[in-house]
């Protein structure tokens, strides 16, 4: 369409399109690039409008111009700048649900080949602005910002909808899991984010699971092969590293809660106590009383399971959860929808409320 046809055009005004422009035989006037800025940041800002928008059909318009952009690293700079990586990663995200929902549906008709597609090429997308993690600190806190870079890859190779996805997703998380900081620190006085603040996220969002399962996979591509196995030696390494609180934690602050070994009574009689944290300020519970708001269903549950171990395990855990308003954000669950989210919601609150809830559960 229009757009891509704008994107065309405008890469070429880019200093970073220069060597390749002299290399083609075809003689063109050049454009000069300070006259491009202008239309390029307006048609960037188009691009995330749609992203921002939920529906498949807009979106579709606008990847086409999308892909062309990131042929340049001037174009990827303005995509970041103008906030796409966020709402990049939001649709990657909402795609992956869907196509999991689709894969774990009654009912088996086969996934549609645009979605995938569509899919294919939002990743692609995102993938392409991992090159620029090096040279930007900037880009680096856009992709670190709510962890929903990592967690939409992550449930992509997950949900594997295809190989060609498997591979571009992969390869985006790996470039999160190496790069460095040293070419541009960021700002004195803020917080390093490098390949290990990814590869935390990247725990957090239950990653080696999927990675314990691409390698008994057979893939005809030898670049996924090598993927899969640098992943699973720096993801292996990083979880040596870090304690179950800090795995916990790591989880928690991510807000892409899963369930397993943490989310146990083992777990919380051993840690319960480490909830209160560092400064007394029980930072922790107050972040799982906001999860209880979560759309994710799975995330709600959980929220009101950990809740309730806390009250449980924590002396005066039930004054506690009461007066950071708890006991006001699950009682509304036990009507909810989801039988899960239900049931989870219907013993925290019991927990909450009575003193020796063991013995009437």
């Amino acid at each position: 369409g229009s757009g891509l046809c704008l994107a065309l055009i405008l890469i070429t005004a880019c200093p970073s399109q220069r060597s390749s422009q002299a290399k083609s035989s075809t003689k063109t006037r050049p454009i000069s690039y300070a006259s491009a800025v202008e239309p390029m940041e307006a048609l960037t800002a188009w691009i995330v409008s749609q992203l921002k928008s939920s529906s498949g059909n807009t979106i579709g318009l606008a990847i086409p111009a999308m892909t062309a952009l990131m042929g340049a690293t001037e174009a990827r700079h303005l995509f970041a700048a103008s906030g796409g990586i966020k709402y990049l990663s939001r649709q990657l995200r909402s795609g992956g649900k869907k196509q999991a929902s689709a894969k774990t549906s009654s009912d088996k008709k086969p996934k549609t080949p645009a979605s995938v597609q569509q899919l294919y090429e939002l990743t692609f997308c995102l993938w392409t602005m991992t090159y620029e993690l090096e040279g930007s600190a900037n880009i680096r806190a856009d992709f670190a910002k709510d962890g929903l870079a990592v967690a939409a890859l992550t449930e992509l190779v997950s949900v594997a909808p295809r190989e060609k996805v498997v591979r571009v997703a992969l390869a985006g998380l790996k470039n999160l899991a190496i790069c460095t900081s040293e070419n541009d620190a960021g700002p004195a006085g803020t917080p390093t984010i490098d390949g290990a603040v990814f590869l935390n996220d990247m725990i957090a969002c239950g990653l080696m699971k999927a990675i314990d399962f691409l390698k008994d996979r057979q893939f005809t591509d030898p670049d996924v092969v090598e993927d899969v196995t640098i992943l699973h030696k720096l993801l292996a390494k990083n979880y040596k590293d870090l304690t179950r609180w800090e795995v916990y934690q790591n989880e928690i602050e991510s807000g892409h809660l899963q369930w397993g070994s943490v989310h146990t009574e083992a777990f919380f009689k051993e840690n319960a106590s480490m909830m209160e944290g560092s400064d007394g300020d029980f930072r922790i519970v107050k972040v799982l009383i906001a999860l209880l708001s979560s759309k994710d269903e799975d995330v709600a549950a959980i929220a009101c399971y950990d809740i309730g171990e806390f009250v449980r395990h924590y002396p005066n855990g039930r004054a506690i959860a009461k007066r950071l308003g708890a006991k006001e954000l699950v009682m509304p669950l036990i009507e909810h929808e989801n039988a899960d989210v239900q049931r989870h919601a219907l013993q925290c609150v019991s927990k909450i409320m009575v003193q020796n809830w063991e013995f009437v559960k």
